[in-house]
């Protein structure tokens, strides 16, 4: 199948593995940002491929992972009102709240339905007039416009028993906030090919001069991720700190314009606070004035739901790239996905999932 089968060509991965190793002279540490990567990574062993001194940090890129606990409470409480019908993605059911999940709301008689895009909630808005149709929205900037065009569709229809549950998170932000931690070991990043494909390049050469890192646009095949990991290590034992885009089927350096007028119509940026992370200034989205009326954490005032995070789950650490997965001691023990205590384990991109999924549960000295 074309992407597909030609990235993930054997030979091809031998010879980039050769390269990698032969232009690695010293010890690197570079993350990639997005979960999907992750997996491939974990998957397909590429970790395990590379030299020694190459370190692969597992960054905050899985969207249903940052997705704050006061959020996924206040899913919870919104999706337990009578009258209401709640819709939401699959991957978000099983996401522990404070003392529940989505799927135990639905047991209890709570109207949730997974759908497979915002505009199949807004249908069942329209189908439902005597109901409130609530879509949960959370995501980084690659799902964001659907979720904008959505609302912008119920403006134009005036269906407005259809609201947006809205944590959406910006990966620049959270680039920025990686590098000025104090506890940041990462010296270059592999950039999140399909963000990239909507929002373009233009915000990562200022975040690659800034902190003197790399940032190399990365696709996610595997073919895609050692290519990046080439030009990455090439960049670092150079001493050269730039952006390139090393995925240009997919990725423009303008991304998609219309869904960027899309965006900028519909949201605003704000402050947004990341499950195991906290709050990192300017690093996501809510409804602009003009939509604000379809903002579902005003229509139902669940604003003021606070909550903390278990004592037994590391995921916040795991999400920041300071431990690997099966450093936590709850990993596969108290934390599996069948009963995860953090986001990460559950999600089908957590860096948790990945590793108990593919058995890493016995390493000690993964990279």
């Amino acid at each position: 199948m074309k992407y597909l089968d030609e990235f993930s060509d054997s030979d091809l991965a031998k010879k980039l593995i050769d390269q990698i190793h032969a232009a690695t002279t010293r010890k690197w540490a570079m993350m990639e940002v997005c979960g999907g990567q992750t997996h491939s990574i974990i998957r397909h062993g590429i970790d395990q491929l590379l030299p020694d001194s190459v370190e692969m940090i597992h960054g905050p890129g899985c969207p249903v992972c940052v997705t704050p606990l006061e959020t996924i409470d206040r899913a919870l409480a919104i999706a337990a009102r009578p009258g209401v019908i709640f819709c939401s993605f699959g991957d978000m059911l099983r996401v522990p709240g404070s003392s529940q999940d989505l799927f135990s709301v639905r047991s209890t008689g709570g109207d949730v339905r997974v759908v497979y895009s915002p505009l199949d909630a807004l249908k069942l808005a329209r189908e439902n007039p005597d109901r409130e149709v609530v879509f949960f929205g959370i995501g980084f900037e690659t799902t964001a416009p659907a979720n904008a065009m959505t609302v912008y569709q119920a403006k134009q229809l005036g269906v407005r028993n259809f609201s947006l549950l809205v944590s959406h998170v910006l990966v620049p932000p959270a680039i920025a906030a990686i590098m000025e931690s104090s506890t940041c070991r990462v010296q270059a990043f592999l950039a999140a090919g399909h963000v990239c494909s909507v929002m373009g390049t233009a915000e990562y050469p200022s975040l690659a001069r800034k902190y003197k890192v790399p940032i190399v646009v990365t696709g996610f095949e595997p073919l895609d991720i050692l290519e990046g990991i080439r030009r990455t290590v090439l960049q670092l034992e150079a001493g050269r700190h730039e952006l390139e885009n090393a995925y240009p089927r997919a990725v423009r350096a303008e991304g998609n314009v219309p869904a960027m007028k899309m965006l900028a119509d519909v949201f605003e940026v704000t402050d947004r606070t990341w499950r195991g992370i906290g709050e990192i200034p300017r690093s996501g989205w809510r409804l602009s004035e003009r939509y604000r009326e379809f903002d579902a954490e005003q229509r139902f005032d669940v604003t003021d739901i606070h909550t903390s995070e278990s004592s037994l789950c590391r995921s916040g650490e795991v999400l920041q790239g300071l431990i690997k997965p099966h450093l936590c001691e709850a990993f596969g023990k108290e934390c599996t996905p069948r009963n995860p205590l953090g986001a990460t384990m559950v999600s089908s991109e957590g860096a948790c999932a990945a590793y108990y999924t593919h058995r890493r549960l016995e390493l000690v000295d993964a990279k």
